[in-house]
């Protein structure tokens, strides 16, 4: 039997990258699968619920759950993966792109969970938060990206103990370097993607695929004692201490 048989799933941030990667295997392992996105870049020809919603917009947040707990018939998985874009260093920081990573990061998430919370606890259902191993550590020049995923994760954690007198479970993944539309900006610049995978034991940059790997696992019945974890999907940087390499 498929692990998401009969289950209603909710992705946002899901018209591609991670959160397409994640909603597709969502629908191959049996689930009913609402994606949920700010921007459709073209014409969906999926078969699930595709609906237009800003996470950063409360109200629009609310009526997009409710009509898409209404056509799937509940919820079970809440996949809260839309996040704002990364298109620069912090290095000129404007107050309106600081505001919009917490907008789309921390707000976002709280008013996606925060609408579909009655759904979850009726089902016992699952959160899987997609953040960032900036999360979990500091960069140069990223203030605000950092500080966004950061509290993200502290959210998450937050929301895991609230959440578990009901039975639902609250985890995160945190990806490095992935190949997604935000990631080109990196991958285009060789001198850049050279310091990314001098960075990474593994020496590569990550899979979409990999990360709903991830994701689809901390949703699962195979994740049942597992919540309040953020995981890094990050080919071994957060291994290290940052110490230099001196052999």
């Amino acid at each position: 039997m498929k692990r998401f048989e009969g289950q209603k799933v909710i992705v946002t941030g899901a018209a591609s990258g991670i959160g397409r990667a994640a909603a597709h295997r969502f629908a191959r392992e049996g689930a009913s699968v609402c994606l949920i996105d700010k921007n459709w870049p073209e014409p969906s020809n999926s078969d699930a619920l595709c609906l237009t919603c800003d996470v950063a917009d409360q109200r629009s947040v609310e009526a997009a759950v409710s009509y898409a707990a209404e056509v799937l018939g509940g919820v079970d998985v809440l996949v809260n993966n839309a996040g704002y874009p990364v298109t620069d260093l912090d290095t000129d920081m404007s107050d309106a792109k600081w505001r919009g990573h917490f907008e789309a990061d921390v707000h976002g998430l709280h008013y996606v969970t925060e609408a579909a919370r009655s759904w979850l606890e009726a089902e016992g259902g699952a959160v899987v938060n997609t953040t960032s191993v900036a999360g979990l550590g500091g960069d140069r020049a990223m203030e605000a990206y950092d500080a966004a995923k950061g509290a993200a994760v502290q959210l998450t954690r937050a929301l895991a103990i609230d959440f578990a007198p009901k039975g639902v479970r609250v985890n995160a993944v945190c990806p490095t370097l992935t190949h997604t539309a935000m990631s080109r900006a990196a991958e285009n610049q060789p001198d850049k993607l050279e310091a990314f995978l001098k960075a990474i034991p593994l020496r590569r940059v990550g899979e979409p695929e990999e990360v709903a790997a991830a994701i689809l696992f901390l949703a699962s019945g195979d994740a049942s004692f597992i919540t309040g974890v953020a995981l890094a999907v990050d080919g071994g940087i957060t291994a290290g201490n940052g110490q230099p390499h001196l052999v």
